[in-house]
């Protein structure tokens, strides 16, 4: 079938360099739903359709579930990785679809628990969940924004989307994956100095949690108990730290910092500054001068 316009290839903004072969855990699209009858087509991923804007009646199919309602703006569709869903729409829409990995899944209902039973998504239409639609304002925020919290920081919101997932559906408390201090000191001192030599990087969770010998979602758990915060935070921190350093010497100009500091370009430096250190950077060209004095 021929994928609509609907339903693009996912966003190259996230891609690695390894291409198609190296695709997030989590993307996100905005996009244009036609009216009329829809035919969505297979897809590996999983995938998560918020209802933007002004409410509209569908209907939608998939396989023996099946379902009629006006949709909400905030509200989401489950389509199932590997499935097909028919959709009637009487007017055009708009949806924000998040696209997850089967990877992030398996390994998220095993740290929970879950048990192989309770690992499958199920369709489901008209749902509202306001984590989830946190996660859905968060990753469109990232895509107009062209990531500037990294790839690390859209591995972590899906985790969080994969357990909250299993919480909607499955109506029953999880199970924590990891109590106690966190990362033994050993594992923990991997990590940070993997991390300090690779600031530059668009580091990934699941680098990480290979270097610390941990799954995904074990390992963004025990890292934050470790820490006192979650990695993507910590990593986030420790850019801005670096650049920081780098400006106060005054020795490279801003584009050259950005970019040894793991940011695309200046501007994504700069908000991040600002957004997290509470500094702009005439303040920290202020501090400089200071100095030199």
């Amino acid at each position: 079938m021929t994928r609509p316009a609907c339903y693009p290839h996912p966003s190259a903004a996230l891609l690695g360099s390894a291409g198609s072969h190296d695709l997030p855990l989590l993307d996100v699209l905005t996009s244009p739903v036609p009216p009329g009858l829809f035919n969505s087509p297979v897809d590996a991923r999983h995938v998560l359709c918020l209802h933007l804007g002004d409410p509209v009646p569908v209907s939608y199919r998939a396989g023996n579930y099946e379902r009629q309602g006006v949709r909400l703006h905030g509200q989401f569709c489950v389509v199932p990785g590997g499935s097909s869903t028919r959709w009637t729409l009487t007017q055009p829409a708009t949806s924000l679809l998040l696209r997850l990995s089967p990877q992030i899944l398996n390994d998220t209902a095993e740290s929970m628990n879950l048990g192989t039973q309770n690992t499958q998504l199920a369709p489901a239409i008209h749902i509202r969940d306001p984590q989830i639609e946190c996660i859905g304002w968060m990753m469109q925020a990232e895509d107009r924004d062209a990531y500037p919290g990294g790839r690390i920081f859209a591995d972590s919101l899906a985790v969080a989307l994969a357990a909250r997932l299993f919480a909607v559906q499955s109506r029953k408390p999880a199970t924590d994956p990891a109590t106690g201090p966190g990362l033994p000191a050993w594992r923990l001192r991997h990590v940070i100095d993997y991390v300090e030599a690779h600031l530059d990087s668009d580091l990934t969770l699941a680098e990480l949690a290979a270097v610390a010998g941990f799954s995904l979602s074990h390992f963004k758990t025990l890292f934050r108990q470790a820490m006192g915060m979650p990695v993507h935070c910590y990593v986030m921190e420790r850019r801005l730290n670096r650049a920081r350093q780098l400006m106060m010497e005054g020795k490279r100009s801003m584009t050259d910092i950005a970019l040894e500091t793991g940011f695309a370009h200046s501007s994504h430096l700069a908000r991040s500054m600002r957004r997290v250190l509470g500094l702009s950077l005439a303040q920290i060209r202020g501090m400089t001068d200071h100095r030199t004095r």
